[in-house]
């Protein structure tokens, strides 16, 4: 029972600490911009794509995070505070936003085009950037260090199906996109980006802290 209840924590631990970056609530306005002159079936096939993708980054830096950190001689403290920083500061910038870019230019005819923007920059770095991947590394570090071949299988199995949980919850948010707006409307979708955007600033001071105590 103590071991069933620690790894449904994991998974939730990684479920958390991945929704609030990949927040596809600020993805859902570029994605409606994309495809706003597709038609539905093009729709769901760019959002299988770009889901498809997000999937395939994380689950790739999962599984080579360790060889990563050896090949260039950095350790998890390291990673962990360079991490945080790269959290704090996109945390700052949802909780703060400035002037955005318009998306004006992102909007495609056909379903063809659009698949150049389901790796960039739907997949990349809007769901699944360097806070993200900073996250799932640190994971596949700590992995590592386990003696037991057993309990690193299943420590990869757990944080790669934490990973799947975050990317069906982004396939649901953006599938549901244009009802969540019409619901939340631009001051709700604003105002959700700015409490994930201190979620992440909590997280990222976590992950320098302990960065900091690993040092010392």
């Amino acid at each position: 029972m103590q071991f069933i209840y620690e790894s449904l924590s994991y998974l939730l631990i990684v479920v958390i600490g991945l929704l609030p970056i990949a927040n596809p609530f600020s993805t859902a306005p570029i994605f409606l911009t994309v495809s706003s002159k597709l038609d539905d079936d093009s729709k769901k096939r760019l959002l299988k794509l770009t889901c498809q993708f997000m999937f395939s980054i994380l689950i790739t830096f999962l599984l080579a995070g360790a060889l990563i950190l050896s090949f260039f001689g950095i350790s998890v403290d390291a990673l962990r505070f360079a991490g945080g920083l790269i959290i704090l500061v996109l945390g700052f910038r949802m909780l703060f936003p400035g002037t955005q870019v318009e998306n004006d230019q992102l909007e495609v005819n056909t379903y063809e085009q659009a698949r150049g923007l389901a790796f960039t920059p739907l997949a990349m770095p809007m769901l699944s950037g360097p806070g993200s991947i900073a996250i799932i590394i640190s994971m596949a570090a700590d992995i590592s260090k386990e003696p037991n071949i057993l309990e690193r299988i299943f420590g990869y199995f757990v944080v790669g199906l934490g990973i799947f949980i975050t990317v069906l919850i982004c396939w649901i948010v953006l599938r549901s996109s244009t009802k969540i707006i019409k619901i939340l409307g631009p001051s709700g979708i604003d105002a959700l980006t700015r409490i994930m955007g201190f979620i992440l600033i909590c997280l990222g001071v976590e992950f320098m802290a302990s960065g900091i105590r690993g040092y010392f």
